[in-house]
Order: C-alpha cells, then sequence, then structure tokens
C-alpha cells in the first residue's frame, strides 16, 4: 500500500505562507475523481485507490490531499500514486489561494507535475 499525504508547505516563490484556501465545484471534482480512481483500477488487476481533497482553509503543514493506493505489486502502487496526483493536478477543478506572512494572498495556478525519469470540508469520491 502506497500511501501520499500533501501537506500545505510554509513558503512560495521566496515567500512565508500562512495557509491555502482550497475552493471547488464540487460536483464536478467528485465526478473527477471518481474517474481517475476507475481509470487506475481498470488498468491494473486488484489494484484500488481512493483520493480526498480538503475544501476551504489548509494551515501550513496540515495535508490537503490524501492519496492511497494498495495493490498486490508495489510498482503499481506507486505508479498509480504519481498518476494520481498529476491526474488531480490536471483535471481536477479545484483551486488554490495562498495567503502570506506579510497580508497578501494570491490564487495559484498550479502545474501538473512533471514526470521525472519515466472549513474542513473535503471532495473524496469513495
Amino acid at each position: 500500500m502506497v500511501i501520499f499525504l500533501g501537506s500545505v508547505r510554509d513558503h512560495h516563490a521566496g515567500r512565508p505562507v500562512e495557509k491555502l484556501t482550497y475552493s471547488a465545484y464540487r460536483t464536478m471534482a467528485l465526478e473527477g475523481l471518481r474517474r481517475i480512481v476507475t481509470d487506475l483500477e481498470a488498468g491494473h488487476e486488484n489494484l484500488r485507490a481512493a483520493i480526498v481533497h480538503r475544501l476551504g482553509e489548509v494551515p501550513v503543514g496540515e495535508p490537503s490531499v490524501v492519496i492511497a493506493v494498495a495493490s498486490p505489486h508495489r510498482a503499481a502502487a506507486y505508479d498509480a500514486s504519481r498518476t494520481a496526483l498529476e491526474r488531480l493536478k490536471a483535471e481536477i477543478p479545484i483551486w488554490k489561494r495562498e495567503h502570506y506572512a506579510d497580508g497578501g494572498a494570491e490564487w495559484r495556478e498550479v502545474e501538473p507535475l512533471k514526470a521525472e525519469g519515466s472549513t474542513r470540508d473535503s471532495v473524496d469520491p469513495g
């Protein structure tokens, strides 16, 4: 089993970050997360996956996303976890606003990860 926790960092581009605020089109986000889980599970025999993404304010150090993947083969679990995160960032309508220590805030558009070498609400497709 591979469990990925994506936590809020305390900095971005040299600026101290205090918290993030996530917002989403909830229905579309849920449908998209379900689609990612379904695709991952269909692509690997006996693989199971789950994705949860928080909405609202998330303080520095707390997780905003959890991806859990279980598979009889570790390589498939690691690959599926990374694919889930890349697809989430590229496909799911969840936006984040960074709140900085200097009082400023801005919406961030996050690019998908590049493959290397090869309130306490949440969005949970489960």
